[in-house]
């Protein structure tokens, strides 16, 4: 069954949203199926209410001006309470419908997020979910601008418009093939693993700044055999034995439990966790469905932490815990 589409505020609101993210009065006409000159009207009346240019008319195309990007603070406000009122009808018809959209890294979208949208699925078959596989930097801007109600990324810097709903520690490892010469170490240095051949992570991936404190004490090590800004690749890699690749358990999960890769903890003075976050907008009320769909991704997050906690301890007394 289909969601409402509810229209409870004034045109412009919507036709300016809609430029905004077009970047172009044709291209947002053409999404609207309306004349571009409708658009352009509904603008320039907005403008006049405001008192102020809401874009900058460039060759290039339309940039919001100082006042547009005030402006557009209060539309995804307005676009996104609309939606969780829409939601919250339907869940009171019993309708179980609606839109998750969500901005995650890509090590996430290989066991955990899959198992959540699985029981998504099983409870709310109506709701439909977007994806988006980013960088983490690049994730925040997404959740800002109101394209994502959800992004789930590692160790995201502190952002005002961002609210955490849940933060979940794993250490950052080394994994490598298990006849590597260091695999069966319980903890490890990056200047021990610098003396074999090295698969790092590029600067849009948070891996690379956890690792540059290591890094920056360990001047002896040469160069990467390769860069990437993809951890599935790294994976790969590490798996064909071309080099010790640095990632969390989470994305490697199938090749920890079949004995392909070893995972082995980084220290650094100090085990080198990675925080995985679940984050929405500040000050937002989410929609029935992204309520739903966050709480799974909590419980799931949570979960897995306590999983890991428990295979620290295991390994610490001696003891190997199947998963």
């Amino acid at each position: 069954m289909k969601a409402r589409k509810l229209r409870i505020h004034a045109p412009a609101i919507a036709y300016f949203d809609k430029v905004r993210r077009c970047g172009s009065f044709r291209e947002a006409a053409r999404s609207l199926n309306v004349a571009s000159s409708a658009v352009n009207r509904q603008i320039l009346k907005l403008e006049e209410e405001l008192g102020a240019p809401l874009f900058e008319r460039l060759p290039s195309g339309l940039r919001l001006t100082p006042a547009g990007e005030v402006f557009t603070r209060h539309v995804i406000a307005v676009m996104q309470d609309t939606e969780r009122v829409s939601s919250e009808l339907d869940a009171l018809q019993g309708l179980r419908s609606g839109h998750v959209e969500i901005a995650t890294v890509e090590g996430v979208t290989v066991d955990l997020l899959p198992a959540v949208i699985e029981r998504m699925r099983a409870l709310y078959p109506n709701v439909s979910v977007g994806v988006s596989s980013l960088g983490s930097t690049a994730i925040a801007a997404q959740i800002s601008s109101g394209n994502a109600d959800l992004g789930l990324a590692f160790a995201l810097q502190r952002d005002n418009d961002l609210h955490q709903l849940v933060r979940g520690h794993f250490h950052l490892g080394a994994i490598m093939l298990p006849d590597h010469p260091l695999a069966q170490h319980r903890r490890l240095s990056f200047a021990t693993c610098a003396a074999h051949p090295l698969i790092l992570a590029k600067e849009e991936l948070s891996i690379a700044h956890l690792l540059r404190p290591a890094m920056n004490h360990s001047p002896q090590w040469g160069r990467a055999v390769v860069e990437t800004s993809s951890v599935e690749l790294a994976k790969k890699l590490a798996l064909r034995g071309v080099g010790i690749a640095f990632q969390t358990r989470i994305g490697i999960e199938d090749e920890l439990r079949r004995g392909q890769l070893v995972h082995v903890p980084l220290v650094h003075n100090q085990p080198v966790l990675s925080d995985l976050g679940l984050y929405t907008r500040s000050q937002r009320s989410l929609p029935v469905a992204v309520d739903a769909f966050a709480r799974m991704l909590v419980d799931e997050i949570a979960r897995r932490e306590q999983q890991e906690q428990e295979q620290e301890q295991a390994q610490s007394n001696g003891h190997t815990l199947i998963l």
